[in-house]
């Protein structure tokens, strides 16, 4: 049997059957119409080629049928519906609005107004965030051009694009959005960028030819792609060169942008696994805390106390069991994590999504602009002349600006200066830069290097033949202030050396070219091609002196070669060192791309994604579209490339790794990839490239475009975590040890060691300043080298329950030790007794919080000063004590009376025990690490 993964698909899969995952296999008017000559697409809308619809009661009747051309949402649910619909999807908060009222019916107003408030203040913070993320149908009405060139009656007029129906003539030019969906009737030069569709960066030239069909008869459903439905303009997108004509085909939903809306609409946003945990963790605080307290009540009833008793005992047992703080702390720290992640240049637009990052265990990376520098350059350079074969390409990575000159060659100097004049870039003195194609950027850019000048102000432009896909070449017809005249090429390297019969040599003379020679060329070509470069020849001609004849593509022959450049997207410096990082982290990164196989594998073990077999490793867009979910599920653990992907297979890809369990981060920046990164657990929008709509259906937007950033965002998100876990081990073993003093003392029919004052301060420091100052505490960089949370792991997991239960148990004995001791002297309670209790046990909450600032390192080792808003938060609460216990206006409200210095020692010697413990602990847990290098990552 085959070793490789997908041999099995091939084998499962029915020769015939319709598996595809295409996320837009939805009838579409584009997809019809791409098909259809011009006349009959026009036939078919019941139109004129030239003159566009003529009647009135026509254009009226339409209107109606098929409404304003723009996107809108249904309607929308009442904000006021919205926000108290947000109360009852929390357990937790149904937890504390439940205790809120049973406090306010028993009359502890106190307890009841803090909950209250600690319910309307997360509640509220949560609700604005949701809020502002529903944007998605705003940033797509805004890829609709307010007005549109429109032919009715023969008569050409400027009118607003919301009034265009199916049959209308539309016409536009260099800089115009296209306002509908439309078919290309005339094209002179046509390039649309459709970037924010596709998700690719190079303009597509647009044609009026039908496509046909037959080349589509193996892809599954006969679909022609978006990206090669080459005679239709897609709403929204925006034309880079030329100009031309075309019949509305579809406008608004109908579009190919309203096909992506109407699947946004359908995708619900998976809740986080902080949410899924908190969740779990507001039902099983429910179950084990009512559980609790009505065993107690039970052994009240028994031991002969009256029902009402046990019945307000049950109560301030609730209300003191249930950590009302939690939610605030939760919130702050998420919000907290905001702030700091936008000044490590990632914006953060749901709050849960902070934690949520350092879950991820799966990242679907965009190549260009994400992985890459989004900026093609030229780096290497090969003539026949001065290289004579492959092994002699000029590198120009490797060679230093000032060494340079020594490469410039005649033959060399003729190909830049070819790439130079046949050139359609501008340079922007507004934007400082140069604008136009990327590979034009490139070439200019690259003569930079070579200390050269722009040569086109010293031409004058006669004629242009613009690049078509069908063509492979472009070519400009000049004349210089001499009189002369040339024509100049640049194309794919098979056309142009097809075209060519000679080429320049070293000393700038034209020499013979035979076919061994063009050997050559193909095979230095085929080497920069190999690397993953985009490999563009270059040639000129110059026309016999007086000759007229026509400047067209059949006058372009019997070229002179002169050079090959390679050019490429360069990976971002950054992006390999946070691949390995994420690598040690068990992250799983997976780059999906457009390009080819191998431009995308060359890329990948540039930037440090293991290929170590590309026939398993790498899966091409052709063969996804032939498998179900299940199957790609299946192999989808042993892909780290997606190459010739459309930006809806990323739907298919987040939805087979979502139902693995895996926890996925996709990025995208283009209107198509929007349904995708709605669905991720964590999707990811780029700041500068990405569009509108893109940025608001993602959780997080870069705003430098680099992939890195995702790293520090994922260390932030895990750090977070850590922290959640840290107080709430705090609040837990407080509460903890709270509930079963109370508990015991009911139990053994024992006065209550504190009253209800003292309890209330105990809890103001349970849910406040101390607890809420964990949740800033410093991100540990290590925290990269545990493997990513499951979706199914709780909050709550076994070694935060034993390291609770463990602070819990010191507290609780070393509480009632001091109560027992301290009654046992004069055998009655006395004000000292209380508030030798009331301060052992708040000395032991501090030191507790000293503890909980890290789960495995000591505190000497994280460093004491390093979050100085801890200690603030412990010195203000000790502050206190010391004011609960010798402020006389204090005393009477606490009930505590003034202790000795030699008391206060011997409670702090005692209370610092948790503190002891927990440290013994941590050095256990360091040396297992030492000696099992495994242990780290399992716990």
């Amino acid at each position: 049997m085959s070793d490789n993964p997908f041999d099995l698909v091939a084998v499962q899969t029915p020769k015939n059957a319709n598996v595809s995952l295409n996320a837009l296999d939805i009838p579409s008017p584009s997809l019809e119409y791409c098909t259809m000559t011009v006349e009959e697409a026009a036939t078919s809308l019941g139109t004129n080629v030239k003159n566009g619809l003529s009647s009135a009661s026509e254009v009226t009747h339409r209107q109606q049928e098929y409404g304003v051309n723009e996107i809108a949402s249904e309607d929308e649910e009442p904000l006021w519906r919205k926000f108290l619909g947000t109360f009852v999807g929390d357990p937790l908060i149904l937890l504390l609005i439940g205790s809120a009222v049973i406090s306010f019916v028993m009359g502890n107003i106190d307890d009841a107004v803090s909950i209250t408030l600690a319910i309307v203040i997360v509640v509220t913070v949560g609700f604005v965030q949701e809020h502002r993320s529903e944007k998605s149908i705003e940033a797509l009405n805004r890829l609709v051009p307010d007005e549109c060139h429109l032919v009715r009656g023969g008569q050409e007029s400027k009118i607003l694009a919301s009034v265009l129906v199916p049959g209308d003539v539309v016409r536009f030019g260099v800089g115009d959005r296209i306002p509908a969906d439309i078919r290309i009737t005339e094209a002179v030069g046509l390039s649309i960028d459709e970037s924010n569709l596709t998700g690719e960066n190079e303009p597509v030239h647009k044609s009026t030819k039908e496509v046909s069909k037959d080349s589509y008869n193996d892809v599954p459903g006969s679909l022609v792609p978006l990206a090669d439905r080459t005679c239709i303009g897609f709403m929204g997108t925006l034309v880079r060169e030329g100009h031309g004509r075309g019949i509305v085909i579809a406008t608004a939903k109908h579009t190919a942008f309203g096909k992506v809306f109407e699947m946004m609409n359908s995708i619900e946003k998976p809740k986080t696994p902080l949410q899924t945990a908190m969740d779990k963790l507001g039902k099983d605080l429910s179950l084990v805390s009512f559980g609790l307290i009505g065993v107690i009540c039970l052994i009240g009833i028994l031991q002969g106390r009256s029902w009402l008793e046990m019945f307000q005992i049950s109560v301030s047992l609730a209300v003191a069991a249930i950590p009302e703080g939690l939610p605030i702390i939760v919130t702050v720290t998420l919000a907290l994590g905001v702030l700091r992640m936008a000044k490590r240049r990632a914006i953060i637009r749901r709050l849960p999504s902070v934690e949520t990052l350092g879950s991820v265990n799966v990242i679907c990376s965009d190549k260009t602009g994400t992985l890459t520098t989004n900026h093609m350059t030229v780096n290497k350079i090969w003539c026949l002349g001065s290289m004579s074969n492959k092994s002699n390409i000029l590198n120009l990575e490797k060679v230093t600006r000032a060494n340079l000159k020594n490469h410039i060659s005649e033959d060399v100097k003729a190909t830049l200066r070819v790439g130079n004049i046949c050139n359609n870039s501008t340079f922007s003195q507004e934007h400082v830069k140069f604008l136009g194609n990327p590979t034009d950027i490139a070439i200019l850019e690259v003569l930079r290097k070579f200390d050269l000048e722009d040569q086109r102000p010293t031409v004058t432009r006669i004629g242009e033949i613009p690049f078509s896909s069908k063509r492979k070449f472009m070519a400009v017809k000049v004349k210089d202030s001499r009189g002369k005249t040339m024509i100049y090429v640049k194309g794919a390297y098979e056309r142009i050396v097809e075209m060519s019969s000679h080429f320049i040599n070293t000393e700038n003379k034209v020499v013979k070219l035979d076919s061994a020679l063009k050997d050559v060329i193909f095979d230095s070509a085929n080497t920069l091609a190999s690397e993953g470069l985009r490999t563009l020849a270059f040639a000129q001609f110059e026309p016999p002196s007086g000759s007229t004849d026509a400047f067209d593509e059949k006058s372009i022959d019997g070229l002179t070669f002169a050079g090959l450049l390679g050019m490429n997207d360069p990976p971002r410096p950054s992006v390999r060192a946070a691949v390995e990082r994420l690598s040690e982290g068990s992250v799983h990164v997976i780059m999906i791309t457009g390009d080819s196989e191998s431009t995308a594998v060359n890329i990948a073990r540039q930037i440090g994604i293991s290929i170590p077999n590309p026939e398993t490793a790498v899966l091409t867009g052709d063969r996804l579209e032939h498998m179900s979910e299940d199957q790609l599920t299946s192999i989808i653990d042993h892909v780290n490339i997606f190459a010739r992907a459309t930006p809806e297979h990323k739907l298919n890809i987040v939805r087979a790794l979502q139902k693995r369990g895996d926890i996925v981060a996709m990025t995208g920046d283009g209107v198509n990839d929007a349904p995708a990164l709605k669905l991720a657990d964590i999707g990811v929008s780029m700041g500068k490239m990405g569009t509108d709509v893109a940025k608001e259906a993602s959780d997080m937007v870069l705003t430098d475009d680099d992939f890195s950033t995702i790293l520090t965002a994922i260390e932030e998100g895990k750090g977070i975590f850590n922290n959640i876990q840290n107080f709430l081990t705090f609040q837990l073993s407080t509460s903890v040890a709270a509930l079963s003093l109370v508990a015991i003392s009911t139990a053994f029919k024992l006065p209550n060691p504190l009253n209800a004052m003292q309890i209330l301060w105990i809890n103001i420091l349970m849910d406040g300043p101390p607890a809420q100052s964990l949740g800033v505490e410093p991100v540990d960089h290590e925290v990269m080298k545990k493997p990513p949370r499951k979706r199914s792991d709780k909050i709550l997991t076994n070694d935060v329950f034993k390291r609770l239960l463990q602070s819990a148990l010191f507290i609780i004995v070393g509480t009632i030790y001091v109560f027992i001791k301290e009654m046992t002297e004069d055998g009655v309670i006395t004000a000292r007794d209380t508030t030798m209790t009331f301060t052992c046990f708040v000395f032991f909450d501090m030191f507790n919080a000293l503890a909980c600032r890290h789960s495995t390192k000591s505190i000497f080792e994280v460093g004491i000063f390093a979050n100085n808003m801890f200690n603030y938060a412990v010195g203000f609460s000790l502050l206190g004590q010391l004011c609960a216990i010798y402020v006389p206006f204090f005393q009477k409200i606490f009930k505590t009376e003034s202790l000795s210095l030699g008391d206060l020692a011997f409670l702090l010697t005692l209370s610092s025990t948790v503190f002891i413990a927990d440290e013994v602990r941590k050095w256990y847990y360091r040396k297992q690490r030492v000696n099992d290098p495994y242990y780290y990552s399992v716990v």
